[in-house]
């Protein structure tokens, strides 16, 4: 992560300056095969919600399943308990469609770094509930990659906007463009945007 920011800031002065006043990124460790079903169920709970609110209703649910989220526990699980810890019935639809393919093999999560970033998402993105942007913050939470560009994610595109001063949050489609110069650590570069908006 030194090693991208320096790269980043001899490329780009706003860049530079993010990366005086925020510090490296912290070092991303893939996560171990045997976690990856819970750190992507993590990743549909905290769909669309704020991180506090998104945090306890989590809570709640690793809660109910005994502190084991695996696949198995999951669909055991009765559908009350899951609206019991206050999932969304499309969220509980996605997670229990997640364990039902994990179960039956149509998506390997023990296998799934070996894939391309593209592969990754095209993968992930057959299960109910789950899109590109669960897809990717899987990529960059769950397997530590560095090039994943998130340009669905607003929380990018404004402090992308705040940072550089554009006069508007750009859209996905543009933002794809902007972020080219920054491969291959374009995830380093979208943290830094998140900093911006949490600043």
């Amino acid at each position: 992560m030194r090693e991208a920011a320096a790269w980043l800031s001899r490329r780009d002065p706003v860049l530079a300056e993010l990366v005086h006043r925020f510090g490296p990124p912290p070092t991303r460790r893939a996560v171990p095969a045997a976690r990856r079903f819970a750190d992507l169920a993590e990743t549909i709970v905290y769909q669309q919600l704020a991180g506090k609110a998104a945090a306890s209703i989590h809570g709640r649910f690793v809660q109910a399943l005994d502190g084991s989220v695996t696949p198995e526990a999951v669909l055991a699980a009765p559908s009350e308990v899951l609206a019991g810890c206050g999932l969304s019935g499309a969220k509980a639809a996605s997670i229990r469609d997640l364990a039902a393919k994990v179960v039956s093999g149509e998506v390997s999560l023990g296998r799934i770094g070996r894939l391309s970033d593209d592969a990754v998402v095209e993968h992930l993105t057959q299960v109910r509930g789950i899109g590109p942007w669960t897809a990717q913050m899987f990529l960059i939470g769950g397997l530590g990659r560095m090039d994943v560009w998130p340009v669905g994610d607003y929380g990018v595109r404004a402090g992308f906007a705040r940072a550089w001063g554009l006069d508007a949050v750009p859209a996905p489609a543009p933002l794809v463009a902007l972020g080219e110069p920054f491969h291959p650590y374009r995830t380093v570069v979208a943290w830094y945007c998140w900093r911006v908006v949490d600043d």
